[in-house]
């Protein structure tokens, strides 16, 4: 028997079908060595494009170093950025022209409606609507002074003062888009001494706007409405402004301060108040509809007082589609700001506009701060305003150039 004994262990010597001890270490060790090998070659295989940079000619190396490459990624994000800002741009532009167009339409709208109301009275009115259709006078403002028949002192008080006349008047609506007019109706009897006075008044001043209204104290409301449907279908302008006759008018001031908000789609602009509902007869300002405010002794809603207020376009335009449908209190100023209850209306509350009288708005001036408009609100406008708006006007004015050096 051939055997080797290590210990306790036997080794039986390979046959033809076994692997012997040596040839299998033998061969794990050339595994090892040939994997070695294999990997070294891989890991030291040079970077193609490395070699390829490195072979290339010393001119291409200099204009790539002037010409870098532009990481592609990041120009298509700046790229796709800039396109969205674009459109974002285009975007709002297109919002905003489409918002005028329908504001154009609306009031072109509320035009054919007042035309064709007034045009069953009066052919004549009709045929002058539908020309005004067609092309109106693109203005800054309208400002409308309220006035009456008996009011010539009144008005002539005021052009005498801080309302340009003739060419100058002309002049103002040219350069600064600023139309002023005197806005009255006409008699119970038309045709009559009353309405020929104005006819003359008109033709020699050119200053008067005349409604399709009977004039009357208790009609203000109307009159207001039928003002803004009228000024809408003459003129499109960025605000309509209301103003009684005994009230002094800083025109550059005013421009200034309408300016400020020529951005906004609805302003209602003016002296916010909320005074007592008068309940009792007899008294001035007396509510007959005053249940329809609660309690006795509540308050009126905020508004505007109605010495001066203005409106832009958009709500101009609304008061004029529904004329016929809003409610009309006995208050013009209640009515007015009744009819914005329920809208997105921005109530712009400025001071300015109801500054006192002499020294007050004459003392603001000194300071810096002129007043826009000045009366009195113990006579809810200048007392005496006939007598003494030029006192006022001396006073307190912002002096007879500023509106031509003033730019909105």
């Amino acid at each position: 028997m051939m055997g080797v004994v290590l210990g306790s262990r036997q080794v039986k010597p390979s046959g033809n079908g076994g692997v012997s001890i040596r040839s299998a270490t033998l061969l794990c060790i050339a595994s090892f060595f040939l994997g070695v090998l294999i990997v070294h070659r891989f890991l030291a295989s040079p970077d193609p494009i490395k070699v390829e940079n490195e072979t290339l000619p010393l001119e291409w190396h200099q204009e790539r170093e002037l010409h870098p490459v532009i990481n592609c990624d990041k120009k298509g994000a700046s790229v796709q950025a800039s396109d969205i800002l674009s459109q974002v741009y285009h975007t709002h532009n297109a919002i905003m022209t489409l918002d005028k167009t329908i504001s154009s339409l609306e009031m072109q709208l509320a035009a054919a409606r007042t035309s064709e109301v007034e045009g069953k009275k009066s052919p004549t009115v009709s045929r002058i609507g539908t020309d005004q259709l067609k092309e109106r006078p693109k203005v800054f403002f309208v400002m409308g002074i309220i006035t009456a028949f008996s009011s010539r002192k009144r008005r002539d008080s005021i052009r005498q003062t801080w309302m340009p006349q003739g060419e100058e008047l002309k002049k103002l609506e040219k350069d600064k888009g600023m139309i002023i007019r005197f806005v009255i109706g006409h008699s119970a009897s038309p045709g009559g001494v009353l309405d020929r006075a104005i006819d003359a008044e008109e033709l020699h001043h050119k200053d008067l706007l005349r409604l399709n209204h009977v004039e009357g104290y208790h009609e203000l409301s109307t009159k207001t409405q039928i003002y803004f449907s009228t000024a809408v279908a003459k003129w499109d302008a960025d605000f309509y402004i209301k103003v009684d006759d005994d009230v002094h008018i800083n025109l550059g001031m005013v421009g200034s301060t309408l300016a400020r908000h020529r951005s906004k789609p609805r302003v209602y602009i003016g002296c916010m108040k909320s005074g007592l509902v008068l309940a009792q007869k007899g008294v001035k300002y007396h509510e007959p509809e005053y249940w329809k405010f609660g309690e006795e002794g509540n308050k009126y809603f905020r508004h505007a007082t109605g010495q001066i207020y203005a409106i832009s376009k958009d709500l101009a335009t609304y008061v004029s589609v529904n004329r016929q449908i809003l409610h009309r209190y006995a208050n013009e100023d209640v009515s007015l700001g009744s009819w914005f209850i329920g809208l997105d209306v921005d109530h712009i509350d400025d001071r300015s506009l109801c500054c006192g009288t002499p020294p007050d708005c004459e003392w603001k001036a000194q300071a810096g701060n002129p007043c826009a408009a000045s009366f009195d609100w113990s006579c809810s406008g200048i007392c005496k305003s006939a007598e003494r708006m030029e006192e006022v006007h001396q006073r307190c004015g912002e002096g007879d150039g500023a509106i031509w050096h003033t730019s909105f």
